[in-house]
């Protein structure tokens, strides 16, 4: 392991606005549940320290997580890190979620309130990146981004991003206050972003941040090797269910075939694709184990020409992916559907 530990993170811009991160992020939502029992405060706190002692800087939240939980708990690990040395993203927008139902909000009075409640959660004078989760179709996204605009100006944010937002959304918003990063699903078995959403985002100096850039710990072999905890919301999860598991069990062997090749494993293969995809895309695989972290850091050191990085793409062709990539009763939240009233419209309650 001692051959992880001296690895070097690269640091990357994201986006045009200055924002300057480590190349691998740290996504915390596990950390208090969702695909997994939570770990406890001592071991949460332990891992985001270790993250950051090998170089990983860019740890990644939302109020919705556990509700408030996670960032409570990524609060007190803060206490013991050098916060000038922290880029720290949180979200808001998901006013409710009974899993796998979700409410959003984009008010600018509930934009206001969320960001006062993250930031004294959190135990910090201001957020690095702040996300809108998901877009509130009922809403006008210039009246969201207009209130974001102003928490920028008094200094309680720095950077504004959107997650699972339509082109349309995106370009309007980034013309009220520029966008620093867009954060969509993005891996090996989840491409769509790929035809429209990423060459508008580089067009306009928007930076890339996949999340669940290992299928949900498919490429990890969760619940390839293991069975599911019978608490893993991914139980439901279409891509997980019975009948697609087993198809799309074809597509990991696939993989794994690759790793005598490339001297690494399936996941680190799975990673390194999305990491070099560009200098400018920076995923956030979360964790609760720091084997898997090193093993995550470890997919930095796998160098992918070209036409590698195509033959690891032709191993998981996206028609022979079984299931939908988000759960049925959430699908109407992604970003194909993301789309807001035009401006001066009104919002409707």
């Amino acid at each position: 392991m001692a051959a992880e530990m001296s690895l070097q993170v690269p640091r990357v811009k994201l986006g045009s606005q200055g924002l300057e991160v480590s190349k691998l992020g740290f996504g915390c939502m596990g950390l208090t549940g969702v695909y997994n029992t939570p770990v406890s405060d001592e071991d949460g706190i332990s891992i985001l320290r270790d993250a950051f002692k090998k170089g990983i800087t860019f740890f990644d939240t939302a109020d919705i997580y556990g509700p408030h939980t996670n960032e409570i708990l990524v609060g007190k690990a803060l206490k013991q890190l050098p916060r000038e040395k922290i880029q720290l993203a949180t979200k808001f927008g998901v006013f409710k979620m009974e899993f796998p139902h979700m409410i959003v909000k984009g008010t600018p009075e509930y934009v206001r309130s969320c960001c006062e409640a993250s930031l004294k959660r959190l135990g910090v004078d201001y957020i690095d990146l702040y996300y809108q989760h998901r877009v509130d179709t009922s809403v006008p996204i210039e009246e969201t981004m207009s209130e974001l605009k102003k928490l920028v100006e008094e200094g309680k944010i720095k950077h504004i991003g959107l997650s699972e937002a339509s082109p349309d959304t995106i370009r309007r918003a980034h013309a009220v206050h520029p966008i620093t990063a867009v954060q969509m699903e993005w891996s090996l078995w989840t491409r769509d972003i790929e035809e429209e959403i990423i060459p508008l985002c580089r067009d306009l100096g928007i930076g890339i941040v996949p999340y669940s850039p290992l299928g949900r710990g498919f490429f990890a072999g969760k619940a390839i090797m293991e069975s599911l905890p019978a608490n893993s919301s991914l139980v439901g999860h279409p891509r997980f269910r019975a009948e697609n598991l087993d198809k799309n069990r074809r597509i990991y062997s696939r993989l794994e075939n690759l790793t005598k090749k490339y001297q690494c494993s399936p996941s680190q293969l799975a990673l390194a694709w999305v990491l070099q995809q560009g200098d400018d895309v920076v995923p956030i695989p979360g964790t609760t184990k720091i084997k898997n972290l090193d093993e995550n850091l470890g997919s930095l050191k796998v160098k992918l020409t070209e036409e590698e990085l195509k033959e690891i793409a032709a191993a998981v062709p996206i028609e022979e992916v079984a299931g939908d990539r988000t759960y049925e009763s959430m699908s109407y939240l992604s970003w194909k559907f993301a789309n807001t009233p035009p401006k001066g419209s009104g919002v409707s309650n």
